[in-house]
Formats: structure tokens, C-alpha cells, sequence
């Protein structure tokens, strides 16, 4: 997904009309809705300091904003080729299911993605078992990597 979409879907997640989101952010009234429409059609990106009041603003991390692009099924294919490559991420089967694994001893990448899989796996599983609301699950999610304190 790319920024725009995340920013236009944390935006209607919150409920917040464009002109709402910019004045938040710190745009005149008068262009607030113009520049965050700009923003969420793509036709301009968000500099770094406008990145990080968004996120302040939306109550989520810089990074829920700049998610790579992974709308399209090639873009997802090489963003997991990518991991392939430099975390040893590959892709098998397990009781009919395909299963991405990732091989630790690979390297310090692979190491550190097994981690964040599990810290991730850890939350999926208290929000099944009914330990935490859907509400902390995504204020982990939208909160990674701050949120996280394994």
C-alpha cells in the first residue's frame, strides 16, 4: 500500500475529514484539505517533518506511513524475494498450508526478522485467546516498532 493509501486509511480510521487531518497537522484552513488530498492521491509525498507530525497526529509510528509498495501481487513477490535474499526467508508447505520460515543462523537480519515475526506472533496469539482487545492489537501494530516490548 502505498503512503497515501495508508495515510487516507488511518485517516478514516480515526474518522477525520481531510481538512480536520491538515489543520491537526498544522495547514491554513484554506489549503488543509487541498495539501492532505495531494498526499493521499499521490500526486505529492509528505517530506520527513510532515511524515512525523502525520504519524503524531494519527497516533501511529512514521513506519505504519511508509510501508513499502505492495499493492500489486509482483510488488508483495519481490518484497518476499527480498527477504529471501537477505533474511533466508523461504517458502514450504505444512499440513496443506504454505508456511514462510525464516532461517535465524543466516544472518543478524534473519535473526532480527525471526524476532519480530515472534513478537508479532505472541500479540496474534493474546488476541485470541482473548487477553487483549482488537483495539491494543492495533495500536501494537500501528505502533511497531515502539509498541513492542519483547
Amino acid at each position: 500500500m502505498a503512503m497515501g493509501e495508508r495515510i487516507r486509511f488511518f485517516r478514516k480510521l480515526r474518522g477525520w475529514k481531510l481538512k480536520e487531518l491538515g489543520q491537526a497537522v498544522g495547514f491554513p484552513e484554506s489549503s488543509a484539505d487541498v495539501r492532505m488530498a495531494q498526499y493521499e492521491s499521490g500526486s505529492r509525498t509528505p517530506k520527513a517533518d510532515i511524515t512525523n507530525r502525520l504519524a503524531n497526529v494519527l497516533d501511529v509510528s512514521p513506519q505504519a506511513l511508509t510501508v513499502p509498495d505492495i499493492d500489486s501481487g509482483a510488488g508483495l513477490m519481490h518484497t518476499l524475494f527480498t527477504l529471501e535474499d537477505t533474511c533466508g526467508l523461504t517458502v514450504t508447505e505444512l499440513d496443506g498450508q504454505i508456511v514462510l520460515c525464516v532461517d535465524a543462523s543466516r544472518s543478524r537480519e534473519a535473526d532480527e526478522l525471526r524476532r519480530m515475526l515472534r513478537a508479532w506472533q505472541a500479540q496474534a496469539a493474546k488476541l485470541e485467546a482473548g487477553e487483549i482487545a482488537k483495539e491494543d492489537y492495533d495500536r501494537w501494530r500501528y505502533h511497531y516498532p515502539e509498541s513492542d516490548a519483547t
